[in-house]
């Protein structure tokens, strides 16, 4: 067979401030050891199967489009939400896809995503077990939810837990401006796994305050004893901030506010309005001010306030992941190890892709505080580091400057 000289390189699911670092460094790695060409897909797999094909050699010319990409949020090849499904012989849907490899001469394929784009890599790499193909499948992690197995922690995490902490800190200070009794409610991003609401716990320092309740989706939470602590609470301090995942379930399991009618293709409910519910709850209940504050999309899309050392990390992988590709590793997915705390240091190692796709890591109970509202420190000890260090920006006319978006 002809010896193969192209890569091809995809992102899919939520995006992050921290993607488009691990997808700068595919593609330096790809041109580092010496790949003709470095294709990019548009909208993930999805777009793949409609050919929607780019050459990255074509935008990523200059050093300064690679720095201007680390420095851009969302997901600069575009993604999707796309299940293939089960691999077989025969399977229309792969042999378009395997002919499509074919036809661009690619040899590695790197995916960059979360638990749902592991599944794809897992898939495609056991469809080329399936007909022989000797073409390499490389996932890449990516998620703010930090809820991969295996892996110390995810690309993006430590950027979003930035942002979060940083919102925290400003919105305790927001709350104390009235000298009345309030509780404001600060709705994160999390379904099944609190580790972004968690980061809530970093906004304490000896120059800021922190969220004083952290409700995690690990916990069940009994809505009428949390009312009455909030009460006793409000007896000693007037102004209130809690930290919510928008994930948080009542004890029987149940999801706080979830849309039974909107569901994405892999069958996740929509989770919204958590903050808004409860803050309607104990205004009625407490008869006290009451406020939801939903950051939404902006936790994920903060490339103002990047850590450095989630930055630095998600370039490595990337690179990293190209040269297990070109070693022969297929099925995998790059991962980070940390082997020491202080001073901080993770190393690049790489798994079996079927110990990651869609299995999900929840913090351990043994990080959250005995009564269920809050952080410990071991938590704190691991989330630190990842947030250290920011990036310098590239300005144009005041504002932060980003890569110019793909037509």
């Amino acid at each position: 067979m002809e010896e193969r000289k192209n890569l091809i390189v995809g992102q899919s699911g939520g995006p992050t401030a921290a993607i488009n670092a691990s997808l700068a460094g595919v593609y330096c790695g790809a041109k580092h050891f010496g790949f003709e060409k470095v294709y990019g897909m548009r909208f993930g797999i999805e777009g793949f199967l409609n050919e929607k094909i780019v050459d990255l050699d074509e935008t990523l010319n200059s050093e300064l489009n690679i720095e201007l990409l680390k420095r851009t949020p969302s997901s600069y090849l575009g993604s999707c939400r796309y299940k293939l499904p089960k691999p077989e012989a025969g399977n229309e849907v792969y042999q378009k896809a395997f002919e499509l490899l074919e036809k661009y001469s690619i040899d590695v394929f790197v995916y960059i995503g979360g638990n749902d784009s592991m599944d794809t890599i897992l898939k495609m790499s056991e469809y080329a077990k399936i007909i022989g193909s000797p073409i390499k499948f490389v996932g890449i992690p990516k998620t703010i939810d930090n809820d991969l197995p295996v892996t110390d922690h995810t690309p993006g995490y430590g950027s979003a837990a930035k942002y979060i902490a940083t919102c925290i800190s400003e919105v305790v200070r927001d709350s104390n401006v009235y000298d009345l009794k309030s509780v404001t409610f600060v709705e994160i991003m999390g379904r099944n796994a609190g580790w972004l609401t968690a980061a809530a716990a970093l906004a304490k320092n000896s120059f800021n305050d922190g969220a004083d309740f952290i409700l995690l989706p690990e916990i069940g939470l009994n809505l009428k004893e949390f009312i009455n602590i909030l009460g006793n609470r409000l007896n000693e301090k007037n102004n209130i901030v809690v930290a919510v995942s928008e994930g948080i379930k009542d004890q029987n399991g149940n999801y706080i506010s979830e849309d039974e009618g909107n569901v994405d293709a892999f069958g996740h409910k929509m989770l919204s309005g958590t903050a808004a519910y409860l803050a309607k709850k104990i205004k009625s209940e407490l008869g006290v001010k009451t406020r939801a504050v939903e950051i939404n999309t902006l936790q994920r899309a903060a490339a103002h306030l990047q850590s450095k050392t989630d930055i630095d990390e998600a370039f490595n992988i990337g690179f990293l992941g190209v040269k297990a590709g070109i070693e022969g590793e297929t099925g995998v997915m790059m991962y980070f190890d940390r082997v020491n705390d202080a001073p901080y240091l993770s190393i690049v190692r790489k798994c079996d892709i079927n110990l990651v796709a869609n299995i999900e890591k929840e913090i351990p109970r043994g990080w959250i505080s005995e009564d269920g509202f809050g952080v410990n420190e071991k938590f704190i000890e691991y989330a630190k580091p990842l947030i250290a260090g920011e990036l310098s920006n590239i300005v144009c006319e005041g504002i932060q400057s980003h890569i110019v978006s793909l037509k």
